[in-house]
Order: structure tokens, then C-alpha cells, then sequence
């Protein structure tokens, strides 16, 4: 089964009404085939996004918990990984989040993600390979 990483972003808009990429994304997920793959950094940006709405962080919540996420730890071992990226990328800058995704693309071998973060088009894994980012957010 397909297997694509997804950022804060496009998960903040499908829990968020009011978010210009909100009906994008709610199609996108309708019709995605395959599983979704975050970190907990991630999930920790989505819930603060959505802090202005208890019920709409806990309807995020319970949305994982039905099996909408796939959630991977970020290793010890990785811490390394993680600040070499954030040096790397500090005048974008590359926060958490986005440096725990780039290491799980890395160890799962993960090539597409869902983003709607242009950053994704600058950074590397170790391969120097791209991101390729499988959602069109600027029609």
C-alpha cells in the first residue's frame, strides 16, 4: 500500500473550516488510497493550530485514533540527524516538525509527502533527494 508522508499544514486545514485549503485537502483525503504517515512533532503543531477550539482538537484526535494517521516515533539516535538538518536549513528556517518528517522519509524510504510548505521543495534527504509533494494547493 502507498505510503506518503503529510505536514501540519494540510491536516490544520481539513480540521479548520475557515482555512483557504480546507475543501482542497477534504477532496484530496476523500480520494488519497494508502496510508498517511506524521510524527508526533506534527500532531503537536496540528492540536496548537487548532487551539482555538477544544471539540475541533479533540475531533483531530479522535480522527488518528480511527486510523485517519499513521504515527511514527522519532528515535534517540536520530536526535543527530534532526540538528545536522536544522543547522542545515536554519535560514529557512527548518523547525521540528519538518526535520522529523525529512528523517522518517529517510528511514522508510518515503518519496511523496502533502504539504502545503514550499520548503519542501528545498530540502534534501541524505540522498539529496527531494520531497516530491503529491498535493496541488495552488490552483
Amino acid at each position: 500500500m502507498k505510503n506518503t508522508l503529510i505536514d501540519a499544514g494540510p491536516l490544520i486545514a481539513l480540521f479548520n473550516r475557515n482555512d483557504k485549503y480546507h475543501n482542497k485537502i477534504k477532496k484530496f483525503i476523500k480520494s488519497y488510497k494508502g496510508i498517511l504517515t506524521t510524527s508526533w512533532p506534527v500532531i503537536t503543531e496540528v492540536c496548537h493550530m487548532l487551539d482555538f477550539n477544544t471539540e475541533t482538537q479533540i475531533d483531530f484526535l479522535q480522527w488518528i485514533r480511527r486510523g485517519g494517521l499513521r504515527i511514527v516515533d522519532i528515535k534517540p539516535t536520530e536526535l543527530n540527524r534532526i540538528i545536522q538538518l536544522s543547522a542545515k536549513y536554519s535560514d529557512i528556517p527548518m523547525d521540528l516538525a519538518d526535520a522529523s518528517l525529512v528523517v522518517i522519509s529517510e528511514r522508510l524510504k518515503i518519496k511523496e509527502i502533502v504539504t502545503i510548505d514550499s520548503d519542501y521543495y528545498i530540502y534534501r534527504t541524505i540522498g539529496k533527494k527531494a520531497i516530491k509533494n503529491i498535493f496541488n494547493y495552488r490552483d
